[in-house]
């Protein structure tokens, strides 16, 4: 047991706690180096603006830069298909007739075989083939678009200098054209020359109509306009981007969006100087964070647990933050306009409040609300406001929260207070819009229960990897269906009761200093399950007035009523119950000792202590290390003690708690736990008056007289 004034003394190597440093400073590391990341690696924030609306004041440039004019690029486009001229073609339909007529007069008349000898009509066949492929492929056009092409690097393999002058009336293809015909059709020299020349003048002595061959035409528009490369303005510094009254165009967004790209790169945040800054930002936030903690909250730092579970917290938020920001700002989903009012801070404020405690998860919400509103790239004085409003009001709702279903209705609460906060914001604008207004109710609701279910996803998780007793929890372990609770109201009904009082008594003694109230009393309902294996071996479940410990020796009896402890430990841990009640089941006893069976021990050896071993009759422990393991110890004690009472008065139960209490403080069972004198004191006259309810005292009522002739 520890005094106000020593508590004040405590050096800073009681803080820091031997063997415990290295994991302090460790942890202390990842949140420094998180949060410098946080503040290091941020977008550039860019005023809000909507395409469509009315521009209400000035943007002027803050740095030199070039944006991608797309007027410009369009204007460059449209001039540069200008000398791309009409593309023609051979008519399919008259390609294949006059492709049928010179098959039809290989297989009716002969006298061309006495003009080539050598000839067959396969090699002829497949030299029509050839003919026909290339003329299908043919492609007639100017001597400008021919040179577009060629400029622009596309193919003119297939394109050749002609135009016609009257597409209505056949025409006689140039010499110059077939001469590259030939040199397509018949490049393999599998035909001779004979050959050759024979099949290309049946071709060529025809007249071909030719028709204007728009897919190419629009196919090489676009082949053309997409080798176009952006066309890009320059913007000096000081210059204004858009103008009051102006009306905002794609144009001004284009400016805007790389505006902010040219000052991200000005950043550069690889530079030395830029991470430098950051560090040290991060650093002065760290420090003070500790200050703060060192002062108000020692225990916290006291606990590599919290201090891990609250950076923890920190750092799923500033994640939960950059997620959110991204898919607000990235340059493929821009739902900045929509989103305008995002809500994160309350997630860690809930996780807080519900792990560590309310003050802690006020000092969180301010320092992240602070924190994440100057980094993102989003209106800070309106995410700071809006945060910290809902965070407190999280905060205020979710302080007796102790079902995990409540977080919807506590966010809900928090999102109803949220409403008047936007629309204040709206009407501030003097642009007050019903859609404005929808989009922002809609998003802030969406943001509302991410935070829900990312609640309700993590509190378990958390729970379980730091082994924290939350309200919720330990309502569920209340639950009177549960297995070990079932088996000791049906087995050890009596064990069972005494756990409901001692409960009951433990929950006001704890309540009335501060303490957990509500995990003393539903500790206490597990700390005597070890009961079960052995229940006639304890008073409050023996019956009938038979003692079995009569039968047994005071060191046999001894050894059952210790037994219920480690028992009880093996019995927690088969049902995985917390590690907190365990800690209770192991230390309510503490290493006290079990008078009742020592004296009777004394007494068969003649009162001659040194024939009797007191540690045989001493519970193993360890003693209380918490105020809440003491003050159930206490509990439990002097419950047990008042049963024996003869008359139940304020003044007897007073003097049974100072002579039990006491008792404990003598034999050193309060020394480890972290209760002070003034506490106990509270302690003790709690535990008093709850026994004199319990106890049901009453004023005594005079005796009925009989009335005469009755």
């Amino acid at each position: 047991m520890k005094g106000k004034s020593k508590e004040k003394k405590l050096h800073w190597k009681d803080w820091l706690g031997e063997g415990h440093f290295t994991k302090r400073l460790i942890v202390a590391i990842l949140f420094f180096i998180a949060l410098a990341a946080f503040l290091h690696f941020r977008e550039v924030r860019m005023e809000v603006i909507e395409q469509g609306t009315i521009a209400e004041r000035y943007i002027i440039a803050h740095v030199d830069f070039a944006f991608p004019d797309e007027e410009a690029t369009l204007v460059i486009k449209q001039q540069s298909v200008r000398d791309i001229g009409a593309i023609y073609r051979i008519k399919e339909k008259q390609l294949r007739q006059i492709r049928f007529d010179f098959e039809s007069y290989l297989l009716t008349r002969s006298d061309w075989r006495d003009k080539l000898k050598q000839a067959t009509f396969d090699e002829l066949y497949r030299g029509a083939d050839a003919i026909e492929d290339v003329l299908s492929h043919a492609r007639f056009t100017s001597s400008r678009t021919l040179q577009k092409m060629k400029d622009y690097g596309l193919s003119t393999e297939d394109y050749y200098l002609y135009t016609p002058e009257n597409l209505q009336e056949p025409t006689v293809l140039p010499k110059t054209f077939w001469n590259k015909v030939r040199e397509k059709a018949f490049i393999s020299g599998n035909f001779s020359p004979e050959t050759a020349s024979f099949i290309l003048d049946s071709f060529e002595k025809q007249t071909w109509t030719l028709q204007q061959d728009g897919a190419a035409e629009r196919s090489l528009r676009q082949v053309v306009q997409e080798k176009v490369p952006d066309q890009y303005t320059q913007v000096t510094a000081g210059n204004h981007i858009i103008d009051p009254g102006e009306r905002i165009t794609g144009r001004h967004l284009a400016m805007l969006q790389s505006m902010k790209d040219a000052i991200a790169k000005e950043r550069n945040p690889f530079a030395i100087r830029t991470i430098f800054g950051s560090l040290l930002l991060s650093l002065l936030f760290t420090i003070l964070s500790v200050i703060y903690f060192r002062i108000n909250h020692p225990q916290i730092l006291n606990s590599i647990q919290k201090m891990t579970l609250l950076v923890t917290i920190v750092i799923l938020t500033l994640i939960f933050s950059k997620i959110a920001e991204y898919l607000l700002v990235n340059k493929a989903i821009y739902l900045i306009d929509i989103f305008r009012y995002p809500i994160i801070v309350p997630f860690a404020s809930v996780l807080i409040l519900v792990l560590v405690g309310g003050e802690v998860a006020l000092f969180g919400s301010a320092f992240l609300s602070i924190i994440i509103g100057v980094t993102l790239a989003i209106d800070h004085d309106r995410f700071l406001i809006l945060n910290l409003i809902a965070s407190w009001v999280a905060i205020l709702f979710a302080r007796n929260m102790h079902k995990r279903k409540e977080v919807f209705s506590v966010l809900a609460k928090v999102w109803l207070t949220c409403i008047p906060v936007i629309i204040a914001f709206n009407l501030a604008q003097n642009v007050f819009s019903s859609v404005h207004l929808l989009e922002d109710l809609i998003s802030s609701l969406i943001f509302i229960t991410v935070i829900a279910l990312l609640v309700i996803g993590l509190l378990p998780l958390l729970e379980s990897i730091f082994h924290v007793m939350t309200d919720m929890t330990l309502m569920e372990y209340m639950d009177p269906n549960n297995e070990l609770l079932r088996r000791l109201s049906v087995e050890a009904p009596g064990t069972y009761q005494h756990c409901l009082v001692v409960g009951n008594l433990a929950e006001s003694a704890a309540r009335s200093i501060g303490a957990n109230g509500l995990f003393c009393r539903v500790a206490t309902l597990y700390h005597d399950i070890g009961k079960l294996f052995n229940p006639h071996y304890f008073t409050e479940n023996q019956l009938g007035g038979f003692n079995i410990h009569q039968l047994l020796t005071p060191l046999e009896s001894t050894q059952v009523i210790i037994a219920h402890v480690p028992e009880g430990e093996a019995l927690a841990r088969k049902h995985r119950l917390p590690q907190s009640f365990i800690d209770i089941i192991r230390e309510h006893h503490g290493t006290t000792l079990v008078y009742f069976f020592y004296h009777k021990q004394l007494e068969l050896m003649g009162e001659d202590e040194e024939k009797v071993d007191e540690k045989l009759f001493r519970y193993p422990g360890p003693k209380p290390h918490t105020k809440e393991s003491a003050i159930i110890m206490l509990s439990d004690t002097v419950e047990a003690a008042s049963r024996s009472l003869d008359e139940i008065s304020e003044e007897a139960l007073s003097a049974m708690v100072d002579k039990l209490v006491k008792e404990k403080a003598d034999d050193n069972q309060l020394d480890d736990c972290q209760l002070t004198f003034e506490e106990l004191g509270v302690v003790k006259k709690t535990l008093v008056k709850t026994l004199s309810i319990t106890g049901h005292l009453r004023v005594k009522y005079p005796e009925k007289k009989k009335k005469e002739g009755d």
